[in-house]
């Protein structure tokens, strides 16, 4: 079922590189904490409430609604009213396979594939 999105869309053949990578920084800067990148996770497998992130993560309701705040004014993640609480999700299902991605890259070691099939850059190889 395809949600609608209350985000705007930016047309990528006008910006240059730089302003396209002014636009995202904000966004991977509210990815990059591991808090808020494991709530990201969570949120890949399906919707939650606080609470469910909470007994998820162990962490204080306080502390996931301080690391939920970011990724919301990022619009990476949506809140929807239920009843006396919001279920959390990620903004588009679009955004489901890519953090699946970032969590299969953690997966892998140094020299193996990751899911992808494209083969890690890191070399062995001292002739290069």
């Amino acid at each position: 079922m395809a949600r609608e999105l209350d985000i705007t869309l930016w047309d990528v053949s006008a910006p240059t590189a730089a302003e396209r990578a002014r636009r995202l920084a904000p966004m991977l800067k509210a990815v990059a904490d591991e808090t808020r990148l494991t709530l990201m996770l969570l949120l890949a497998e399906r919707p939650r409430t606080v609470r469910e992130l909470t007994d998820a993560t162990g962490m204080s309701q306080t502390l996931v609604s301080h690391h939920l705040t970011p990724l919301r004014e990022q619009q990476l993640i949506t809140a929807t009213p239920k009843g006396r609480s919001n279920v959390y999700s990620l903004c588009c299902d679009g955004l489901v396979e890519p953090v699946r991605l970032l969590a299969s890259l953690a997966a892998t070691g140094p020299t193996q594939e990751c899911s992808t099939g494209v083969p890690s850059t890191t070399s062995t190889d001292s002739t290069a």
